[in-house]
């Protein structure tokens, strides 16, 4: 079992790590799913996810899809638009990741794996600060 801190790591780069680790066969867990960041400024990425919000369905706009406004969601979603969906190896792959706000009683103090990361972006913001904006509690 793997075990990744999103602290301070880029939200596309922690998703294309945990999607590769998934398809290899690993049981991914990420924690800290809030402090994610999102590359750009706070509007840029506001405007990526309200697009999400606004999708709705053709015939009755309540029934769906529905996106959700929670950090650990917002953040495994990412993460499943990097796995190959349509097949059973990419379902089955995302069945063996977990993400979570905070870390856990059962994580702390274990060993977290640390991510590369190709230098510090300019402007960031974290994922919680961006689900907080659009609504979400918790």
């Amino acid at each position: 079992m793997i075990l990744v801190n999103g602290e301070n790591v880029i939200m596309g780069r922690l998703a294309s790590f945990v999607a590769k680790k998934a398809i290899e066969g690993e049981q991914v867990t990420i924690v800290n799913a809030e402090k994610a960041s999102i590359t750009g400024t706070r509007d840029a990425a506001m405007q990526k996810l309200k697009v999400r919000l606004k999708i709705g369905g053709k015939g009755n706009p309540e029934e769906g899809p529905k996106f959700s406004r929670m950090p650990d969601r917002v953040l495994r979603m990412s993460v499943r638009g990097m796995l190959p969906w349509k097949s059973s190896r990419g379902r089955e792959a995302y069945r063996r990741i977990h993400v979570y706000i905070g870390i856990p009683e059962e994580f702390k103090g274990k060993k977290f794996e640390e991510i590369p990361s190709k230098g510090e972006s300019r402007k960031s913001i974290e994922l919680g600060t961006i689900c907080k904006l659009l609504g979400a509690k918790w």
